[in-house]
């Protein structure tokens, strides 16, 4: 007996193709005689009917709430089982951060990494997804002190300075070094 672990309209992770994709069909297969469907199956359109154990979902962390676009994810770590991995925080799944609408982009780790110290690379992964709100108050923080810099305490308007150069730091773009063309010789000096 098999029941729908996925549903139509869901982004999953396709294993075996390394993609992401939506289910656009839920396929159950009946046999009579029997209440519940012996096998789903779910077209992605990728060209085949794939089961539920070539299909992902990462779930969410719940740590990771309000992050905007940059959010936690717990992805299953398909490398080591749950009880070989007891000394994660999270057994059985590693952290990944991303920064896109549709799950892509972002930061991952390879999981040989995420073994050697998994609780450095969790603090990692939550500093990383909360960047975007650090930022926020840093960019706060320093609007605050520049409204009234005479009524600032000095130990806020020399945060806001710190801030402000960190900020600076993070949204002005280099400007890329000026390379001189390179100069062509005449085809006289050439011939010459």
């Amino acid at each position: 007996m098999a029941l729908a672990q996925f549903q139509k309209g869901q982004t999953v992770w396709v294993k075996c193709v390394g993609a992401w994709a939506e289910i656009e069909k839920v396929k159950p297969v009946w046999a009579k005689g029997f209440s519940e469907p012996i096998r789903v199956t779910y077209e992605v359109g990728l060209g085949r009917e794939f089961q539920a154990n070539e299909l992902f979902v990462p779930t969410e962390d719940a740590s990771s709430a309000n992050m905007g676009l940059w959010r936690l994810m717990r992805v299953r770590n398909k490398w080591q089982q749950p009880e070989d991995c007891t000394h994660h925080p999270f057994p059985g799944t590693y952290p990944v951060v991303v920064t896109d609408r549709m799950d892509w982009g972002g930061w991952r780790v390879p999981g040989a990494e995420y073994d050697r110290d998994p609780d450095h690379i969790e603090f990692q992964a939550r500093l990383i997804a909360a960047a975007p709100k650090l930022m926020v108050i840093a960019s706060q923080l320093v609007e605050a002190v520049d409204q009234d810099p005479d009524d600032a305490p000095p130990e806020m308007v020399q945060l806001a300075r710190q801030a402000r150069s960190l900020l600076q730091s993070i949204t002005d773009v280099l400007a890329r070094p000026k390379v001189k063309p390179a100069r062509r010789e005449s085809s006289e000096s050439q011939a010459a």
